[in-house]
């Protein structure tokens, strides 16, 4: 079995540990350990009648229960199986540009996607050791291009390092690109008063795409369940470009749940803020790491050794998977990223990662 390219990949985990996929704890797909929420486990037990019948095309009610969340109308709103296939989408308007400009280091499907639609990708290296502010230092062969004619793919909070721009840092580039695409899957992980959201600016500018993930925050991956927020003139495009009822019944109607869900929202942000906090200090501690600050639910980590080798002996030695980042070029073997998982999750970790770098020396 090949190694992964994407983190939660149990059942490759558990062969590399020799132990069944329940017993692996898993830091490696950066999801809520305090979910699923009980709403949505009873959206799918009051609607299991409705599998014999085919999806609303339109997704009304989730498409409403969606729009009254971020108070809009709900024609600016395109659910879809998960934020990938959304990203897919974004990624062919993104290829009708002159090209497009790619913060990296950068979720590998990004490229992938522009890639497969032909797009020229100019790639712009973020800085992550400064954590500072979001400039666009480009690999620019040739003259310098018309940004006006070009297109900008970025996430925030970024992944892998869980950086935040403000909303005044994105705003510049919004009138220096022809579109731009924010990719927001980690920001529900912030209280409201933290976000730095674009989601407000949609109407004034038609040129910004926004795309969002409901699986990280609510614990649902394997049900598939993202949305797009644009002028409504994309999202009818993309409506002709892809094949109908990309969303279950299922995952249609824990979605319209979900959003409504404010104990679940306000239990998460509680539980991560010092919950990141106390996973810091530990990994911090430990000689031969050095973890960077996130906004996010997940730490990215330097380490000394490579970090395929650590994912291996943690598997190996004491069934953690962690996530190397080998998908991400631009940082090279010697990092990795890790979930924040509950208190007791968290201390198996430091005490693998302690004891495996010890053993290591």
């Amino acid at each position: 079995m090949n190694r992964p390219v994407h983190g939660g990949n149990l059942a490759w985990a558990a062969t590399v540990a020799g132990c069944s996929p329940s017993s692996i704890a898993d830091f490696s797909a950066s999801i809520n350990p305090l979910g699923p929420p009980e709403s949505a486990r009873k959206a799918i037990q009051n609607n299991l009648k409705l599998l014999s019948a085919y999806p609303d095309p339109d997704y009304s009610e989730l498409r409403s229960a969606l729009a009254e969340f971020h108070q809009l109308a709900p024609e600016w709103i395109l659910p879809g199986n998960g934020a990938a296939e959304l990203l897919t989408w974004a990624c062919r308007e993104l290829s009708q540009r002159e090209r497009t400009f790619l913060l990296v280091p950068a979720f590998g499907d990004y490229e992938r996607a522009l890639l497969a639609f032909g797009a020229k990708v100019e790639k712009c290296l973020l800085d992550w050791r400064r954590n500072g502010r979001l400039v666009l230092s480009c690999q620019n062969v040739g003259e310098k291009p018309n940004r006006k004619v070009a297109g900008l793919l970025l996430n925030n909070p970024h992944n892998p390092t869980g950086q935040i721009w403000t909303v005044e840092a994105i705003l510049a580039y919004l009138e220096e690109f022809d579109l731009v695409v924010i990719d927001e899957a980690f920001m529900d992980f912030l209280p409201p008063d933290r976000q730095q959201s674009l989601i407000p600016w949609l109407k004034k500018y038609r040129n910004l795409i926004i795309v969002r993930s409901l699986t990280k925050f609510y614990s649902l991956p394997g049900l598939r369940l993202g949305y797009a927020i644009a002028h409504p003139d994309f999202l009818q495009r993309w409506q002709q470009w892809r094949d109908p009822w990309t969303v279950n019944v299922l995952a249609a109607a824990v979605g319209a749940a979900v959003v409504k869900d404010t104990e679940f929202q306000r239990q998460t942000w509680d539980w991560l803020i010092p919950a990141r906090a106390k996973l810091f200090q530990g990994l911090a501690a430990i000689e031969g790491l050095q973890p960077f600050p996130s906004a996010a639910n997940f730490l990215l980590v330097e380490t000394q050794q490579p970090s395929s080798q650590l994912q291996l002996k943690l598997l190996e030695n004491c069934q953690i998977l962690i996530r190397d980042c080998l998908s991400f070029p631009e940082l090279g073997s010697r990092y990795f990223r890790v979930a924040v998982r509950d208190e007791a999750e968290n201390q198996r970790l430091l005490t693998g990662l302690a004891t495996t770098l010890n053993y290591g020396s």
